[in-house]
């Protein structure tokens, strides 16, 4: 899917302050302690035990560090050599992936969930509401639930559990008999077909599912299970924390601002220690119409500069707020973010505030409530993403905000983790996500970083401050992004997917990549070095960073509650014949190079799994998943880097870069399908199932194509002449044992 970052860049100031260098070493008694912590029901598997390290800053040379102001660097306890040969960049129509591995299609857009379900045909025919039953469209985030044979949470059941998979989005034309029915132009267009957008009201959200491995070893789901379950944009959800019942989260649905209707554009995901899943609501701004021209004069100049920084405007990506007539409950009309009526619960101009949460699921009730963490703060958000958790102290999630320029975030819950509430289910996360701190990340060129609190009447987040006058905590939250504008946090290259390594502690995060617009040559830094052209097939400039990187980063003495860090950049996305002074800076070659990392995920055992969602590399090679072992932070050193944009111009950037991982710590395991993403990954507790989800192959396949499949430009997974489908894949390997080692 083509990402809609259409916010605004602001100038906002990344002057970088010096914190004192952290301590990097963690003592014997503090790793043990760190051990000790508990993990609830469903993360205890996923997290693995693990040692926690720090790592110092490094020297001003390209050398590696082995020591820092004394401190030497200790080598992490994982996996000496990664199991598989290295496969080739592919452009073919299918899964290819590494030799001695075998790839299931277990769950495709429009597979039925209950008993009564039909099968689905795939040819657009399919009744509207029976989407409510049904695997919804472009799987993205997920994570795996495991079941024990009674039918309970368990820690360790490989061979039975609940897989919870978002639908970001859609493939409108793959969803309909004939593709879209739309009339008009401009501003004047509308949906002339109400069960058409029905059926896309059903097919975005989340879907909980039962899966099993049979004793053969096939994985299949379960299509009668009482777990399964759909959430979608018309589901009751229950606003919950500080931001809730505020004014301005009143909308005719909610008059007091209680709840809201459905979660949309649900990307990267998290889970927690009390055994909930997160589904995290990122590009939802676009779905809502909002002409500005008429909305405008209706809005005060604090209205107008919050809908302008969250990108609210226009006709709404797929024009649902058209569709006439409207129902009683306003089924249709929800969407328009326009001032219609005379006071806020008269119309639904505030629902876009209703939208960019954190959203959590017990997927083992089925009938529980869904609700929204305010207190996490709204924005684009890509994920959430735990720290270990560790008894007696607060509950810790790192999340980034997928749009240019924007920022990197953590809270940091206000009670600290008791393990009698592993699998507390909602009840654990009303004590847990409803009250805590919420920090904005700064990188500073000496390798450092600090967490800077977003909190209402600290710093410039007050009524005072002259390019957003903050009302209170609520305003904080459901404006996050100016809260984190005021207070100087660096810009980054699109923050995606995180994940917490759990033999080091130090935290991953892509970040995806940049134009030349958003990442211009005098806006790189050291937390974003690289300014270049990678010119894509023989023609094509493409200057920016369009590439992406993953920074890393340490809190000291494996206090997650920290705000200091200390910081440097895993791995650059490269092409492998880049210039490997100013671009390809990790030595990547023909068995590892990658561009626009976008999912990242630890294994149990230490295994970094990285899949790519990109364009920039698209003439040599779809989408892929690759896997490492990585080190930790300072395990490279410094570079000064010369970067060049289209003028010619130059200018240098010292980073701080982290060893290369030669093809022996990273490798490319699988290549997916024409025009497909690669996101979502899980694993059983017993390392031996990893899922993965393809998203939207055959995306780019013309509107105006529909009624030729021979012109579809994929048909996978189905083959033949089908429509494509976005699907979740099980990954297991010949003969037994821990996939990827």
């Amino acid at each position: 899917m083509a990402h809609h970052d259409a916010d605004p860049s602001l100038s906002t100031p990344n002057t970088p302050h010096l914190n004192d260098l952290v301590d990097a070493r963690l003592q014997d008694a503090g790793r043990r302690g760190l051990l000790r912590g508990s993990l609830g029901a469903s993360a205890l598997g996923f997290m693995g035990g693990a040692t926690g390290l720090l790592a110092g800053c490094g020297s001003n040379d390209s050398t590696p560090d082995t020591a820092v102001a004394g401190i030497t660097l200790v080598a992490p306890s994982r996996p000496a050599a990664l199991g598989f040969t290295p496969i080739a960049k592919s452009l073919t129509d299918s899964v290819v992936l590494a030799s001695g591995y075998t790839a299931t299609t277990i769950f495709r857009l429009g597979d039925p969930m209950t008993a009564s379900t039909t099968a689905y045909r795939n040819d657009g025919n399919d009744p509207a509401a029976s989407f409510a039953t049904r695997a919804g469209d472009h799987h993205d985030g997920m994570q795996f639930f495991p079941l024990g044979a009674d039918g309970k949470p368990s820690t360790t059941a490989s061979d039975r559990g609940l897989l919870a998979i978002n639908h970001e989005a859609i493939t409108p034309a793959f969803l309909h008999a004939n593709g879209v029915s739309v009339t008009g132009t401009g501003n004047s267009q509308v949906r002339t077909s109400a069960d058409e957008v029905l059926r896309e009201f059903y097919v975005h959200g989340v879907s909980v599912v039962e899966v099993r491995r049979a004793a053969n070893g096939a994985w299949s789901t379960v299509q009668d299970s009482p777990f399964n379950r759909r959430i979608h944009t018309l589901t009751d959800t229950v606003l919950s924390g500080p931001a809730a019942k505020s004014p301005a989260m009143a909308t005719k649905y909610s008059p007091d601002g209680s709840r809201t209707r459905g979660t949309i554009n649900n990307c990267g995901n998290g889970y927690t220690p009390w055994g909930t899943y997160l589904t995290c609501e990122e590009n939802f701004a676009g779905y809502f119409r909002r002409i500005t021209a008429v909305d405008d004069p209706k809005r005060s100049a604090k209205e107008k500069t919050a809908l302008a920084r969250y990108g609210v405007a226009g006709t709404g990506r797929e024009l649902w707020a058209t569709v006439t007539p409207d129902t009683g409950d306003n089924l249709y009309g929800r969407w328009n973010a326009e001032a219609t009526g005379a006071v806020p619960s008269a119309d639904y101009r505030n629902a876009p505030n209703t939208y960019g949460w954190i959203v959590e699921i017990d997927p083992y009730s089925a009938t529980s409530v869904v609700k929204k963490r305010t207190a996490l703060g709204r924005f684009a958000h890509e994920g959430a993403w735990p720290a270990k958790a560790v008894v007696g102290k607060p509950v810790v999630f790192y999340m980034g905000c997928d749009s240019r320029n924007e920022y990197i975030y953590k809270f940091v819950s206000t009670q600290v983790w008791n393990a009698a509430d592993a699998g507390g289910g909602i009840a654990a996360g009303d004590k847990y996500l409803d009250d805590g701190k919420l920090y904005v990340a700064r990188f500073n060129a000496d390798g450092t970083g600090s967490w800077l609190e977003l909190k209402f009447g600290t710093g410039a987040v007050t009524a005072a401050n002259a390019a957003y006058a903050f009302a209170d905590q609520a305003d904080v939250l459901i404006n996050a992004r100016l809260a984190a504008d005021a207070v100087g946090a660096t810009k980054m290259d699109r923050p995606e997917w995180g994940a917490v390594d759990p033999v080091t502690g130090a935290v991953y995060m892509t970040l995806t990549n940049s134009n030349a617009s958003n990442r211009t040559l005098a806006s790189t830094d050291a937390a974003n070095p690289r300014h270049y052209n990678d010119v894509k097939g023989t023609s094509t400039n493409q200057f920016g960073n369009p590439n992406g990187h993953i920074i890393r980063w340490l809190e000291p003495n494996g206090d997650t509650s920290a705000t200091s860090f200390s910081w440097d950049i895993y791995l650059f996305g490269a092409r492998a014949t880049a210039n490997a002074a100013n671009v390809n800076l990790s030595g990547l070659t023909a068995e590892n190079d990658l561009s626009s990392p976008d999912g990242l995920w630890f294994s149990n055992k230490g295994l970094c799994w990285i899949q790519t969602d990109d364009g920039a590399f698209t003439d040599v090679t779809n989408c892929m998943l690759l896997a490492a072992l990585p080190g930790t932070v300072g395990d490279g050193g410094t570079k000064t880097i010369t970067n060049t944009d289209a003028t010619g111009a130059t200018k240098q950037v010292t980073t701080r870069v982290g060893a290369a991982p030669g093809t022996a710590k990273l490798r490319r395991f699988l290549v997916g399908p024409k025009e497909c993403e690669i996101t979502g990954v899980a694993e059983t507790p017993d390392g031996q199932t990893l899922f993965i989800n393809i998203q939207h192959p055959g995306e780019d396949t013309p509107a105006a194509s529909i009624g030729n499949p021979a012109a579809f430009t994929s048909h996978w997974p189905d083959g033949g002449l089908s429509r494509p489908r976005s699907a979740t894949i099980a990954i297991t390997k010949n003969g037994g044992g821990v996939v990827g080692l």
